[in-house]
């Protein structure tokens, strides 16, 4: 029962980051490219103050979790939940080192105006974007991976479970 619980906290906050992040690229930074640079800074920057709880906490949840359930498992799973929780800290240094500085000179833009280079640094954000991204949705991958059926864990005696017979072979 434990196990199960280990298991299913970093694969839920995960889910949840890779989620949110994935919701992001593929619907708010094309609609971000869309409006009018005033309106898209307006909204980035009420955006930003909302997600610095909420993101920091699906991270750290993340990270914690999946290093936790890597310490309680061995061999493959060990491997899955610990590759996870890594790719969680590179989502989180992704986004601290890249995406929060220039949120920061959004946030400056929005109540002035956007310097003439402002599309390359914009730009810049969405690639730390997309690479966090990329990053949340392979380590909840690597996490769905650890905990589908059929993974080859053990039973609870110890015997190995059965696997599924495929379509079109006998039972």
């Amino acid at each position: 029962m434990r196990i199960r619980l280990l298991r299913a906290l970093p694969l839920f906050s995960t889910g949840l980051l890779a989620g949110a992040f994935g919701y992001g690229a593929a619907n708010l930074v094309p609609t971000f490219n869309t409006v009018p640079i005033d309106m898209r800074l307006d909204f980035h920057t009420a955006l930003m103050a909302m997600n610095g709880i909420t993101m920091q906490g699906a991270m750290a949840v993340s990270a914690i979790g999946s290093f936790a359930l890597a310490a309680a498992e061995r061999g493959r799973e060990r491997a899955l939940a610990g590759a996870a929780g890594l790719l969680v800290v590179l989502s989180f240094l992704i986004t601290r080192f890249g995406n929060v500085p220039i949120n920061g000179r959004i946030k400056q833009w929005a109540a002035t105006a956007p310097p003439p280079d402002h599309a390359e640094l914009l730009h810049r954000w969405e690639l730390f974007n997309d690479l966090r991204t990329l990053t949340a949705v392979t380590a909840f991958g690597f996490l769905v991976l650890l905990v589908l059926p059929g993974s080859g864990r053990a039973a609870p005696n110890g015997s190995v479970p059965a696997r599924r017979a495929s379509v079109g072979t006998a039972l």
